[in-house]
């Protein structure tokens, strides 16, 4: 079915396309990549795209546990994770959906314990509101039906994870990476045989899917445990980017390669590990440092709610990490003492040079960090103060 044709019958009022064919290279979809990073692209999808991640995805369900599965369907079914990895997928396993409209802590719960929901396709901020918001404690989780969540989409902090897993003894944790532009899942732990399970892993490599990681500024294959930018090439890549050429040869090279863009490795196990992205890592005199480290040690703090930390602009250094940070309700913490936090925990290279206190962290609706507003209203308020100061003196 030809797209425009399909809008054009759609104007008319309808029409009867029950005999028209479909081929596995028509464009079936075509979400936008997030905007967090860079202008939101249209990704152009095909069904061989789609059908192609939910086989690699799916590649462990048997016919037994087809139909078993209620799954929460609360990412927006906009976002690939959303209409991949929980609606289709899950209607591909005979299994149900419980669709919710939007995230609040108790609708979610009750959505859990009424539906008797077994899996849970969720963000990393949901967990970090599970473990720290009191509401939680007023609901008898014993009723709980849940036998695992899937987090994707933001990195998981290793405290996060741990301090879930300790609320929820129950509930297995199954981490996953996926991008748009693969049609969604590429890694995750949420299979079988395949290796040794190391929990701060978001998984090991599908099947049919070749996956590489290289040196970014000279394109040259790294070997195991030595950190690159992941890459990979299967049937799951999408055709392009819609109407952007150019963008589209800078992420699929001429060997079929899409180049994600995100910083990882691989061990000896087989276990994958993403660091950060390639465009959000702050240059600190020449040393690299991954926001996704220090917001994990900022949220081991017992006062800190949310966290997220940005490259700031500085003269001497090039960029210095700053964080915005969210404290709960009555903590008497300092935005000194919260680097002086990060200092005793982390590399002298990788401190906190500047932190603010805010009501909220800003987010996508798939639970990203939005890092370009948080960096330009840290900016703001930068210059503001430091003109403030210039005035009084």
């Amino acid at each position: 079915m030809n797209w425009k044709k399909l809008i054009e019958a759609a104007e008319r009022g309808g029409g009867d396309f029950s005999k028209e064919p479909v081929e596995q290279n028509d464009l079936c979809a075509m979400p936008f990549s997030s905007g967090t990073t860079g202008m939101s692209k249209g990704v152009m999808l095909t069904h061989r795209n789609l059908v192609a991640n939910l086989c690699s995805t799916l590649f462990s369900v048997t016919r037994e546990m087809e139909g078993k599965v209620t799954t929460l369907g609360l990412i927006p079914f906009f976002h690939i994770y959303g209409i991949t990895g929980i609606c289709c997928a899950t209607l591909r396993s005979k299994g149900k959906v419980v669709v919710m409209g939007r995230f609040e802590l108790k609708k979610f719960l009750n959505a859990l314990i009424t539906h008797e929901v077994t899996f849970a396709p969720i963000v990393p901020p949901i967990i970090l509101s599970l473990v720290k918001n009191p509401i939680v404690d007023g609901f008898d989780l014993t009723k709980l039906k849940l036998q695992a969540v899937m987090t994707a989409a933001a990195p998981l902090a290793p405290e996060l994870l741990s301090a879930f897993q300790h609320k929820f003894p129950g509930v297995s944790v199954h981490e996953a990476y996926g991008l748009t532009e693969h049609s969604c899942i590429t890694l995750t732990l949420a299979t079988k045989g395949l290796g040794s399970v190391h929990k701060n892993s978001v998984g090991f490599i599908l099947p049919n899917l070749e996956v590489k990681f290289i040196d970014p500024d000279t394109g040259r294959s790294l070997p195991r445990n030595t950190p690159g930018e992941l890459c990979v090439r299967s049937q799951c890549v999408m055709q392009g980017y819609y109407k952007q050429v150019d963008e589209t040869a800078h992420t699929i090279d001429k060997n079929g390669w899409l180049h994600t863009g995100d910083i990882g490795f691989i061990d000896d196990e087989e276990n994958v590990f993403i660091i950060d992205r390639i465009k959000e890592l702050i240059k600190y005199k020449g040393f690299q440092v991954a926001p996704a480290e220090l917001e994990a040690i900022l949220l081991s703090h017992s006062s800190v709610e949310d966290a997220a930390v940005v490259p700031i602009p500085d003269e001497d250094a090039g960029e210095i990490p700053g964080a915005s940070v969210v404290l709960i309700p009555g903590a008497k913490e300092s935005e000194e003492d919260i680097m002086n936090y990060v200092a005793n925990n982390a590399a002298h290279y990788k401190k906190v040079r500047v932190v603010h206190f805010v009501k909220t962290i800003p987010k996508s609706p798939s639970g990203k960090i939005m890092r370009r507003l948080i960096k330009d209203k840290m900016i703001q308020k930068i210059k503001t103060t430091s003109s403030t100061k210039s005035q009084n003196v």
